[in-house]
């Protein structure tokens, strides 16, 4: 699909929303909190949506649930790509991930308002909870005082279903759905099923929801890449004055992810006035699988032939290694190469066989009472984040082969290894060292909050609220990474001679089409990498067990932060039907920390090993972050709005980990030594928030709205060398420090209609679309970014929406896209052009294009078949110059099938 008249047809779709007539009934007040409405339809969910963006006193954007378990998309990061100002990525398992917002991704999440994380992270993994569990999800792009603090960009708060959602009696609902993967040929599946009861108790009632869902998904993402680009003066003769990659390759992460969930919820109203409730969450990750690579050292032969130039040229400092140099090295005349053949060469396949695991128990309880005037909730809850990662390397190559590259055969690179001879599993060395990478961390947090607002009989204030939190964090991280290598010659003993089993050698589970024509190749066994590492340290000369965790990257963490707010809400009548109101408060927020690490003085033992040297610091910080906002109500249909707000995001534990791996001091204090590590002085990230909107809400369900938002961000954290005194001897220090800034500012546009006034038929259309412009700029001075975008920020990016619901059938056709962004920095080192300070990863434009379609078959059972990227939109990235590509990245296609039964 064009991009172009995707967009065309979007805005036609708004310019027809804008121009329709409103309808007398829309003066009428409508529902703030979707989830207090049972949503039953497409329709039902978008309006429900809608009403809560309306009639929030912030700036939200919503997803509802267009039934149990079937969120409006696969994922909850899926569906979140859908509002404006929201991007995301495709994840090495063809998964939606990484949401970020307007920009920035220090997001807070929350589960039904309470804070959640993975591991000792401060951000939310949202492949950790299945869609199918989430009844709805807010995104805050503006920021209150009664808002949990800790995300810059905004906040994320996702619903889990509840008993009071639904009418009194008996409700179950089960749902499942099977999707089968074009890439990785695997069929996968999802299911769930939801029982919950209402029921009068007393003066009051009573209701209690279990709902369990498990789901597998079977991926395999092949890529392709060239590495960085070089100088041919400066490698194998043959190739004079042309720039070649440094190597070539690809990969195939294979493998499946599997997600059990369970939740429950007792909620009792033991009068009209007073509410308890319980509620529980257990979600877990699971996933197992391998990156399979497939290299060429071109570089390391021993001589280019057949090379050809193409006709982008350029002057550019090169060092001795070939690479981008300083003004002090030589200037070379270059031209970007087009195709050559490297001989002598190295061809090398490794298995990075891995296992992930992640356990989240959320437990919460607590007590709402409200009267005429008074509403008090009083939440105590308890979060739970265990997470372990568990990566086993082994590399393999064969020596003396001739490799033919093509540098860019249409947006990517392509290799073709003569004689195939990866294909055979004979004849392989090993290579390199037995790597190891392992982590784990665990990391619980108790909350407990009190919210209450006061309603006040006055001409401007209307309400009153205040509150207070608590929360004590503690996290532990400990890992390491390194192995022994192989003993012997390097890259010298076969692999078959060594006794290891038959089947340690196997062919790889997938192919990459631009490698050797998409033949297989042969590689280590992934599973006895995982099942009998003990075997491989053995054969590598390492003792049994896994090796000792790294004191230096280890470390503990504990957290208590005492926040509490005012805030007035106020409201002047303009008339019959216009008004002013809008939020005035602050938020101040407390917190102290104590950090334990380990330093390092690297041989600094008396045996001349290294010192270990514990390591704790306490910390303490006060925050203030106000804010105010103003909605003028012009008319029931037409609004607009302006919102300030403060916003902070912590620093992570990891940054904050008070240890240092320090050279060994020598006896000249006068000479600077060289160290690095963790800061636990590190302040928080602050940002000043503004926003402004136009809102416009006609029909039963429609609206359209534009948006401008500004923020200034300072203290981001960054690395940064300093010079420092420790025991007497000076030290060049590399830490993390508060030196980032940067500045963001952008126009969002929104809408939805439905086409109410076509004949009969044709009534159930609508449409759907959104509209972002990020315009983001590094403001740190001396910085390397310093004038440019912030990584991972698309300028532009689109959602355009057709849509039906009548007569039992409902259908949507969603077409998202984002143009091309700098994803990483690789430095001054790469040679794709002219001398510059900084060469980026540039990643093309990219749309995908998402379709549902289900019929009622009865009132209570529903089918849909989907299909998720079916155009195939693909990952395509280069170094700064689109002649000289990196990476393409194969997104799959998925088409599935589902089924809800309701009762």
């Amino acid at each position: 699909m064009n991009h172009i008249a995707t967009l065309i047809l979007s805005s036609s779709a708004l310019a027809l929303a804008a121009a329709a007539p409103a309808h007398a009934q829309d003066a009428a007040p409508l529902p703030a909190d979707a989830n207090d409405i049972i949503v039953t339809g497409q329709r039902a969910s978008l309006e429900a949506a809608r009403n809560v963006k309306r009639n929030s006193d912030l700036v939200v954007d919503s997803i509802v649930a267009e039934d149990i378990g079937k969120l409006p998309d696969t994922s909850v990061a899926s569906a979140l790509q859908r509002i404006a100002g929201v991007q995301v990525q495709n994840g090495f398992n063809n998964e939606i991930q990484n949401p970020i917002i307007r920009g920035i991704g220090d997001i807070l999440t929350t589960l039904d308002g309470r804070e959640i994380f993975t591991g000792v992270g401060r951000g939310f993994s949202f492949q950790d909870l299945p869609a199918e569990a989430i009844g709805g999800i807010d995104v805050y792009k503006s920021n209150s005082a009664n808002l949990i603090e800790g995300g810059v960009a905004g906040v994320i708060d996702m619903k889990l279903q509840k008993p009071f959602n639904f009418s009194k009696g008996l409700t179950v609902a089960a749902n499942g759905r099977v999707y089968h993967g074009d890439v990785s040929d695997k069929t996968s599946y999802t299911g769930g099923v939801l029982v919950s009861n209402r029921w009068d108790a007393g003066d009051g009632e009573m209701g209690l929801l279990v709902d369990v869902s498990y789901g597998r998904n079977n991926f395999s993402r092949p890529v392709s890449f060239n590495c960085d680009p070089r100088s041919a003066n400066h490698g194998p003769p043959g190739a004079t004055d042309m720039v070649l990659p440094t190597c070539v390759g690809g990969t195939t992460d294979t493998g499946h992810n599997t997600r059990p969930q369970v939740n429950a919820a007792f909620q009792w109203e033991i009068t009209p006035e007073l509410q308890v409730y319980v509620d529980g969450l257990y979600t877990g990750y699971r996933s197992k699988f391998a990156t399979n690579f497939i290299f060429a050292d071109l570089f390391a032969g021993n001589s280019i032939t057949n090379a050809v130039a193409g006709s982008d040229c350029f002057s550019a400092h090169v060092n001795g290694a070939g690479f981008n140099g300083s003004s002090t090295d030589p200037v070379e005349n270059l031209c970007l190469g087009q195709s050559a053949t490297f001989n002598g060469v190295d061809e090398l396949t490794s298995t990075q066989a891995k296992k992930q695991r992640t356990d989240q128990y959320v437990l919460g309880g607590g007590v709402k009472w409200d009267t005429d005037t008074a509403h008090l909730v009083f939440d105590a809850s308890y979060i739970q984040s265990k997470n372990s990662n568990r990566t086993i390397i082994v590399d393999v190559a064969k020596h003396n082969g001739t490799v033919n590259v093509i540098v860019d055969d249409n947006g990517h690179g392509t290799t073709v290894m003569e004689g195939d001879p990866l294909s055979n599993p004979d004849g392989f060395v090993f290579a390199n060292t037995l790597f190891q990478d392992l982590n784990k961390s665990n990391s619980r947090q108790y909350a407990f909050k009190l919210d209450s607002t006061f309603d006040i009989d006055s001409d401007v204030l209307r309400e009153f609220q205040a509150g207070v939190r608590y929360s004590d964090r503690k996290g532990s991280f400990r890992a390491v990474a390194g192995g022994p290598p192989f003993p012997g010659p390097d890259r010298g003993t076969l692999v078959s001679s060594v006794g290891l089993p038959s089947d340690f050698m196997v062919r790889s589970p997938d192919s990459i089409p631009y490698i050797n024509n998409g033949s297989h190749w042969y590689t280590p066994n992934a599973d006895y990498l995982l099942n009998n590492t003990d075997e491989l340290r053995a054969l590598y000369g390492a003792p049994a067990g896994d090796p000792a965790w790294d004191p230096t990257r280890n470390y503990d963490a504990s957290e208590k932060t005492w926040a509490a707010y005012v805030q007035g809400k106020y409201q002047i009548d303009l008339g019959d039907t216009a008004l002013i109101d809008g939020l005035v408060g602050v938020r101040v927020v407390s917190t102290r920390r104590t950090l334990d690490g380990t330093s390092r003085v690297i041989g600094g033992a008396p045996d001349g090993g290294d010192l270990f040297v514990p390591v704790s610091r306490d910390t303490s910080d006060v925050y203030a972050l106000p804010n105010a906002s103003i909605r003028f109500r012009a008319t029931p249909q037409l609004q607009f709005r302006a919102n300030y707000a403060k916003t902070m995001a912590r620093p992570t534990f990891g940054d904050l980990n008070p240890g240092l791996s320090l050279a060994a001091p020598g006896g000249n204090p006068n000479v600077t030594l060289a160290g690095s590590g963790g800061n636990p002085d590190l302040k928080a990230q602050l940002s000043d928030n503004f926003d402004v909107t136009a809102e416009y809400y006609f029909g039963r369900s429609s609206y359209v709205s534009i948006a401008g938002y500004y923020r200034k961000l300072k203290d981001r954290v960054a690395s940064s060398t300093s010079i420092q005194t420790i025991d007497g001897y000076r030290y060049e220090i590399t830490q993390p420090r508060n030196v980032g800034s940067s500045k963001l500012k952008g126009v969002e546009v929104a809408g939805q209609m439905f086409f109410d006034f076509l004949p009969e038929g044709f009534d159930g259309l609508g449409a759907m679309g959104t509209f972002t412009l990020a315009d983001s700029k590094v403001t740190t001075p001396g910085d390397l970014l310093e004038g440019e975008r912030l990584l991972g920020v698309s300028k532009y990016n689109y959602t355009a929406g057709a849509l039906y619901e009548k007569y039992g059938v409902t259908a949507r056709v969603v077409y998202t896209w984002r143009s091309g962004y700098n994803e990483t920095l690789f430095g001054a080192g790469t040679l794709a052009g002219p001398d510059t300070t900084s060469q980026f990863n540039k990643v093309k434009s990219n749309g995908r294009l998402d379709f549902s379609i289900g019929y009622d078959v009865t009132p209570n059972i529903t089918v849909t078949v989907d299909g998720v990227n079916v155009t195939g939109g693909k990952y395509y990235s280069y170094f700064d110059n689109p002649a000289f590509p990196h990476d393409i990245r194969i997104d799959d296609k998925f088409y599935g099938a589902s089924i809800r039964v309701k009762y």
